[in-house]
C-alpha cells in the first residue's frame, strides 16, 4: 500500500490540511488504499489542528480536520514512507541530513509542480485570510501537482 508523509513544522496549520486535501484527492481517483499522513519536525505536544485551518477546510473543501492530533516525525515514519513531502527547505534539508537513505524520496510540495521550489508560508498566530492564502495555496498545488505526486510515489514503492 503506497503512504505518503507530509511535514511541517508543529504539524497543526499545514500539514494537517494539506494531508486531508491529498487524502480526498487521492479518493476522487479512487486510490483509496493509499495513506496519507502528516507530522511535524518541532511537534512537541499532542494538539489539534489550528482552528483557523479547521475553520477554512471545512467552510471551503467540507473536509474535517476536527479530530487530527499533531505528532512529531519519527524514523519509522520515514522509512516507512513512499514520498515525503515538506513545506518548507528548512525541513526537507534536515530529514535529508538526519535520513540520508531516504533523501531521494524529500521533496517540496511546490516542487510537485514543474519549474517551482519555494516554501509555504506558516500562518500560525495569524488571522483567518492568512489561513485562506495558505489553504488556496497549497490546494493549488496539489491539484496541479497530483499526477507529480503520483509517479514520484509509485517509483519509490518498496516491494
Amino acid at each position: 500500500m503506497p503512504k505518503i508523509l507530509i511535514v511541517c513544522t508543529a504539524n497543526i496549520c499545514r500539514s494537517p490540511v494539506v494531508e486531508a486535501l491529498l487524502r480526498d484527492r487521492l479518493n476522487r481517483q479512487e486510490l483509496e488504499d493509499w495513506t496519507v499522513e502528516s507530522a511535524g519536525t518541532w511537534a512537541m505536544f499532542e494538539r489539534g489542528a489550528s482552528q483557523n485551518s479547521i475553520d477554512v477546510l471545512q467552510d471551503w473543501e467540507g473536509i474535517n480536520i476536527s479530530q487530527h492530533r499533531a505528532r512529531m516525525v519519527t524514523r519509522e515514519m520515514i522509512e516507512e514512507s513512499d514520498l515525503i513531502i515538506c513545506m518548507e527547505l528548512g525541513h526537507a534539508e534536515a530529514l535529508k541530513v538526519e535520513f540520508p537513505k531516504e533523501a531521494g524520496k524529500i521533496f517540496l510540495l511546490s516542487q510537485m509542480v514543474e519549474n517551482q521550489e519555494y516554501n509555504i508560508a506558516d500562518p500560525y498566530g495569524l488571522p483567518r485570510p492568512e489561513y485562506e492564502v495558505m489553504v488556496t495555496e497549497v490546494r493549488d498545488l496539489i491539484d496541479q501537482g497530483l499526477p507529480r505526486i503520483l509517479a514520484l510515489t509509485r517509483a519509490n514503492i518498496r516491494s
